[in-house]
């Protein structure tokens, strides 16, 4: 046998010996951030039944749902202190189906199936990228990077992407376009943000963002955040649509952004020294492969 067979072998068959959980008593706190990835994940579920009856607004309803909450589980599993590897298995399973079969399913049913062959095709590419980014997500779990690159994605994350891709339909519901009558482009489209998932495109999160909050700003915040409720729940599509276009217009800037604060850092790591200038100025030079790993999200 190969000894890095072995290797991983032996390291597998650890894994699945582990006791789920260590002590006979698990403490409720562990188990309130999986409570919100369940409930998210009956809503995905449930838009998947609402795709299929082609009750179209309740099932995008329910996947913009399931993206608030899993943006709740994670950041309420670190609040309490409450991170587990079962929470984290849960969430990606969870996002699988929320994220990658519920709006594969929709945009199928809604817009793809009178195509039948490329739009099926479009729709199960979406959803295997989905499931392709998770994979890249657990397996870069333990990697380490610079603190700052905690403040970009690789690539559109998996709720980002779920919303993103459902673009054609807010816009066929607000009436500016008969979209529907378009398949190939929504096919297209469909394609162009499973190539997004998979990318190493660096897109900004906004994480560290969230550690620190001046004082003066917490009230514009509430305020902000009750605009975007209120503004969601009165025009829904509209909210949606000017979300996605801001978000997507967003994804060059943010890419320059990550461009500057990786040459930045290369120059403070790899600083060589002129041989020809008198005073010793440092000289950044580009070192293949230096001080580049890919973001990824952190969950619970």
């Amino acid at each position: 046998m190969d000894p890095v067979d072995g290797k991983f072998e032996d390291i597998e068959r650890r894994r699945r010996s582990r006791r789920l959980f260590r002590h006979s008593k698990i403490p409720v706190r562990m188990l309130v951030p999986n409570f919100f990835t369940l409930l998210s994940l009956c809503a995905g579920v449930t838009a998947i039944r609402m795709a299929i009856e082609q009750r179209y607004e309740i099932a995008v309803f329910l996947v913009v749902a399931a993206a608030l909450l899993d943006g709740v589980d994670g950041r309420l599993a670190r609040a309490l202190k409450a991170q587990s590897k079962f929470g984290a298995e849960l969430d990606s399973l969870a996002d699988f189906v929320n994220f990658g079969v519920a709006p594969a399913i929709l945009i199928y049913t809604w817009g793809l199936g009178g195509m039948r062959g490329f739009g099926w095709v479009a729709a199960l590419l979406f959803a295997c990228c989905m499931g392709l980014r998770l994979a890249r997500f657990n397996s870069m779990l333990d990697v380490d990077k610079p603190k700052w690159q905690s403040n970009f994605f690789t690539g559109i994350p998996a709720p980002a992407g779920a919303i993103v891709v459902m673009l054609p339909f807010y816009l066929d519901a607000l009436g500016l376009a008969d979209v529907r009558a378009f398949p190939f482009l929504v096919s297209l489209y469909t394609l162009a943000m499973a190539f997004m998932l998979v990318s190493t495109i660096p897109t900004y999160s906004g994480k560290l963002l969230g550690e620190r909050i001046r004082r003066e700003w917490v009230l514009p915040i509430f305020a902000g955040v009750a605009l975007l409720i209120g503004m969601l729940i009165t025009y829904p599509y509209a909210t949606l649509a000017s979300v996605v276009v801001a978000y997507l217009l967003l994804i060059p800037l943010s890419y320059r952004r990550f461009q500057d604060k990786l040459k930045a850092d290369v120059a403070a790591h790899s600083p060589l020294m002129d041989s020809t200038s008198g005073a010793g100025t440092p000289v950044v030079q580009s070192v293949p492969g230096a001080a580049y790993v890919p973001p990824t999200e952190t969950k619970h």
